[in-house]
């Protein structure tokens, strides 16, 4: 009898762990394909506030609010994978993350190689240059060296507009600004909020030209043909847009 007990005790042990096995392995997977399971990866470029930036150890900003709303609405927790700009379509199509979120412009070519989600924010590309700079518009930069932040719209715009001899690419725009500061560029293309924040964090050093470079429209991407994923993602914003969500966490931010 003791050796008969000894054997079910010991398969209802095997049967237990076997178990565990399988719920630790369904519960920590995340959703490549679809907001099936627990987890959706957001990456992004932590280096663009105000729509994404590093506040000591916790990721702030606009699109990161964005998202972690996007999870509350579909239930599943917001993993945050931060990496470089230029990085961030090849990650979502390697399917280590499931959507790129960072102030990234829907453009033809990159619409090649991923799916876009409906806008969420439109914004302007602007020009910022020493406070004592004689250049007034972008007319007057076709003879000057430009900084911009490698992979973004406007490494792609200003190196169409003005030669690739003439631009100079950092992997943060916060790099090409000092680079501004020292005299090794004449100007700086990026995004309008972002420029405000380079001005005032650096009082009387710089200006932003009251032209805009460029007008353009940020969406979420996704991997080419994750349409379940893309129409929920959809189905969020579009939510967030009629009930005043999307414009109040915009105001948080922008003035």
């Amino acid at each position: 009898m003791k050796k008969i007990l000894s054997l079910i005790l010991s398969m209802l042990v095997v049967c237990s762990l076997v178990a565990c096995g399988n719920s630790t392995t369904s519960t920590s997977s995340s959703s490549s394909s679809s907001t099936g399971t627990e987890k959706l990866i957001m990456c992004t470029n932590a280096e663009f506030p105000p729509y994404e930036y590093k506040e000591g150890g916790d990721f702030k900003g606009i699109d990161v609010e964005i998202a972690n709303k996007i999870g509350e609405k579909l239930g599943c927790e917001i993993e945050i994978l931060d990496i470089a700009f230029d990085s961030l379509i090849p990650t979502v199509n390697s399917g280590k993350a499931d959507f790129a979120m960072a102030g990234m412009t829907i453009t033809e070519d990159r619409k090649e190689n991923v799916d876009f989600t409906d806008t969420y924010q439109n914004a302007v590309q602007a020009i910022i240059v020493p406070i004592n700079s004689e250049i007034v518009d972008s007319n007057d930069m076709y003879d000057k060296k430009i900084g911009v932040q490698l992979g973004t719209t406007g490494d792609i715009y200003c190196t169409d507009d003005f030669g690739d001899e003439n631009i100079s690419r950092y992997p943060k725009i916060v790099d090409g600004v000092q680079a501004m500061k020292t005299g090794s560029i004449d100007a700086c293309v990026v995004d309008d909020q972002v420029a405000k924040a380079v001005v005032a964090g650096d009082e009387g050093s710089f200006k932003i030209l009251e032209s805009p470079y460029a007008e353009e429209e940020y969406a979420i991407a996704v991997k080419k043909g994750n349409s379940e994923l893309l129409d929920k993602l959809n189905g969020v914003i579009k939510e967030m847009k009629s009930n005043g969500e999307l414009k109040a966490i915009v105001d948080k931010y922008i003035q």
